[in-house]
């Protein structure tokens, strides 16, 4: 009787210490955050954004800006469609409100139409980047936030070119 007492209070402990081990809530203070990105189709050959940095922010001031370690370089949007995503950028940060996330881009982004390669202006958010609003509350081990880069939405034809005036989501 002594024997069944201890092995079912061990299996009971076990089954306790496997339960509070797979809990989904972080008390480290930090989550490894994954920013990832993905497009939306449209009818153009090709669409280049250069991404050259991707940052976030816990404050509701234009301070605190904390740089995550990204995947700099020139993405085909169009490669990003039907469910087929990237990463683009990770880190650990601190548990938290996220308020939101910046992406800086380089000078080279591009359209190709027609067989043709056209210049992407950005009339602003060329220097300061693109920034997305989320109010998003980070406190699991790992927290991963998809930003879909709308090329249809984004891409004007105006006179003296193409102007990229960024839609941005958070998924």
């Amino acid at each position: 009787m002594k024997t069944k007492l201890l092995l079912l209070s061990f299996f009971l402990g076990t089954g306790i210490i496997t339960f509070l081990s797979c809990s989904k809530d972080n008390n480290s203070g930090t989550s490894n955050l994954q920013v990832r990105l993905t497009d939306a189709p449209v009818a153009y050959d090709k669409v280049n954004v250069d991404i050259r940095e991707v940052r976030v922010n816990f404050r509701d001031d234009s301070t605190g800006w904390v740089p995550l370690a990204t995947n700099a370089k020139i993405y085909n949007l169009l490669g990003l469609q039907n469910g087929v995503d990237t990463l683009l950028a990770t880190g650990t940060v601190q548990n938290g409100t996220l308020k939101e996330i910046r992406l800086i881009l380089g000078p080279n982004n591009t359209v190709v139409v027609g067989g043709v390669t056209y210049p992407l202006t950005i009339p602003s958010g060329g220097d300061s980047g693109l920034k997305i609003k989320i109010n998003k509350n980070l406190n699991a081990t790992l927290e991963t936030l998809i930003v879909d880069f709308d090329a249809a939405l984004s891409i004007k034809e105006e006179a003296g070119g193409y102007k990229l005036r960024p839609v941005l989501k958070i998924k």
